[in-house]
């Protein structure tokens, strides 16, 4: 249970309603019991009037009790205008205690909802802070499922749980404190059945507790598999595996609905005990009771009582299962927020303010290891990128080219060696201001669920300048050769595109993803093989475009093939991590190198 801790912070936040709230459920729970107190006087009034009764001697009347026989004798009542009178008392005291419950909901269940608020704006936000690794190593349904399902579990504690069980501990406070007041042999006798009650509970939670960690963690899996199946439905259907996924769901699905029933029988078992424990002591309540009544008449009045209140704490004692079932699954799901909100990143921001970049870029003796995979990305890689100079860095798949990109974006930092921006190692720059400076198309183009226009203007919420010319998105689609094509969508830039951008073609969602990295302005652009979808004509237009549009800023091309109609200061082609070859053009024709026969054979298939 200490895993419930982490949320004491959001208590004392809201304390004023979770204090508020506790005194409600003890007031409601004070008015409970006036009630039966009330009744037994009645009981013994009406006793005394009966033929051969007696008024009853002895007993220990209670403080309501008391003000009320005091005024009854004060205001001289009739007997009827007594009985009537406390009827009265006890509507009035229903009537309160109602309102009262309505406000302790109003408080407490409020209360749990604020929580559940806060909760899942600190995980979102906590998902913001981590770096890449962390996603590569952990899947989208498990990160959904903390998100969703762990933090409703946990506000089903912060709420109604935690609202049970102060009203649990308040009403059998007061019913056992009456209780015993009034007689305590009877109250023995009758809470006989309780520890039995407690001996069970303490197991049955054991079970509960183990069997929920399973079940959350078998939920995961399940919301993986669905997302995974609804993310790669194109594949799926292109190679016919429909059946073959849906049999795998199935086989997942049926181990959580196994684990679920089994622990809904667990809990099933509650339900009869309390009713069984509950009946037992209702009984013990009026077969001794009668015994003693039938010895002293005037105990029929506290019987009744007894009896009241043992109906009383039917509803809480058959809620500590519920209660216990709720807390210790919360429990479970608060671990598992803990764990994840224990995580660190391991890519840290520094705090110099980077307020414009010129460019210049240097690459010292710069390592790369993935720590998820330990693949050697980059090695001994030295290079310097003066401020305006246009680069392009080729090379074979898994050459190291990408890997480039993730340094210069801080996506991962080098194993070793320094990478400086301006003479200034980019570690103590703010990766805030840092990214906003870089101008980055991905290799894997992704778009919103959202208009044309919003996928655009996307990166410039963090720089604030939303409110700039459409001059601007016209130029930038412009610059990326799509300008044309939105022209005739349906709503234009309004148009709504489907999910990853669904509705358009791979060469259009480049040309987006370009749109977007063009409109920051940024002083460096990283491009990211981001042509590979876009047919020669197409390319050589928005070459000739970007040529024109970044003469004064520092770009990096990645990519596999060689741009003819581009030129470029500095061309490199990566081998195996490391610089194979450097040069211009010119010279890497000159030196008949990797360079030279990429040349050649891409000019051969061109004219093919």
């Amino acid at each position: 249970m200490k895993e419930l801790s982490a949320l004491n912070v959001f208590f004392w936040k809201y304390r004023f309603r979770f204090f508020t709230g506790i005194l409600l459920v003890i007031a409601t729970n004070y008015l409970a019991v006036l009630s039966p107190q009330i009744t037994g006087y009645v009981v013994n009034l009406v006793q005394a009037k009966l033929p051969g009764g007696k008024p009853a001697t002895n007993v220990n009347h209670d403080l309501i009790v008391s003000l009320i026989s005091h005024l009854g004798e004060r205001n001289q009542f009739t007997f009827t205008s007594l009985i009537t009178f406390c009827s009265i008392i006890i509507l009035v005291l229903a009537i309160i205690r109602s309102v009262f419950m309505f406000f302790m909901r109003q408080t407490i269940i409020v209360m749990s909802r604020h929580i559940e608020f806060d909760q899942k704006n600190q995980v979102y936000a906590h998902y913001q802070k981590l770096d890449t690794e962390f996603y590569k190593t952990h899947s989208t349904g498990d990160l959904m499922n903390r998100m969703s399902e762990d933090v409703s579990r946990v506000r089903m504690y912060t709420g109604p749980s935690l609202m049970y069980l102060i009203n649990l501990i308040s009403i059998i406070g007061f019913c056992l404190f009456n209780m015993f007041t009034k007689d305590l042999r009877l109250s023995l006798y009758v809470l006989a059945p309780l520890p039995v009650l407690a001996i069970t509970i303490y197991i049955v939670n054991t079970v509960i507790n183990k069997k929920s960690e399973e079940i959350q963690g078998q939920l995961s899996d399940l919301t993986t598999n669905a997302q995974e199946s609804y993310s790669g439905i194109r594949v799926i259907k292109s190679f016919v595996q429909e059946s073959a996924m849906l049999g795998f769901f199935k086989k997942n699905s049926e181990l959580y609905r196994k684990n679920a029933v089994s622990l809904a029988s667990v809990e099933a078992f509650y339900t009869p005990t309390m009713s069984l424990m509950i009946g037992l002591s209702t009984l013990l309540t009026i077969y001794l009771g009668g015994i003693q009544a039938y010895h002293d008449p005037s105990k029929v009045g506290t019987i009744i009582e007894f009896v009241f209140y043992i109906n009383m704490l039917t509803f809480p004692v058959s809620a500590i299962g519920l209660t216990a079932s709720m807390i210790q699954r919360a429990a479970a799901s608060q671990k598992r927020l803990n764990e994840f909100l224990a995580i660190k990143p391991s890519i840290f921001s520094g705090n110099k303010p980077l307020e414009k970049l010129q460019g210049d870029i240097i690459f010292e003796n710069v390592n790369l290891v993935y720590p998820h995979s330990g693949i050697k990305a980059i090695s001994d890689f030295n290079l310097q990128i003066k401020a305006g100079q246009k680069v392009l860095v080729l090379g074979k798949t898994g050459s190291g080219k990408s890997s480039i990109a993730q340094l210069l974006t801080r996506m991962y930092d080098p194993s070793s060696g320094v990478l400086k921006m301006d003479g200034t190692d980019i570690k103590e720059f703010s990766i805030t201001d840092l990214r906003n400076a870089i101008g980055y198309v991905q290799q894997d183009v992704f778009l919103f669920s959202d208009a044309v226009k919003n996928n655009i203007e996307f990166g410039l919420h963090q720089l604030h300048q939303l409110e700039h010319n459409d001059s601007d998105l016209v130029e930038a689609t412009q610059t990326a050769n799509v300008y044309n094509e939105i022209d005739h969508l349906p709503n234009k830039f309004e148009t709504l595109i489907g999910e990853r951008g669904t509705t358009l073609s791979g060469g259009q969602k480049q040309r987006v993803a370009i749109s977007r990295a063009i409109i920051k302005k940024p002083s460096i652009y990283l491009f990211d093989d981001c042509l590979s979808a876009v047919d020669a004509k197409t390319e050589q237009s928005i070459l000739s475009n970007l040529n024109a549009y970044i003469q004064e800023k520092t770009a990096i091309f990645i990519t596999h093939r060689i741009f003819y109609t581009f030129h470029f200061d500095l061309i490199i082609y990566l081998e195996d991590g490391k610089i194979a070859e450097m040069g211009t053009h010119e010279s890497l024709l000159a030196k008949e190198g990797l360079y030279a026969e990429l040349y050649r054979i891409q000019q051969t298939h061109e004219e093919v």
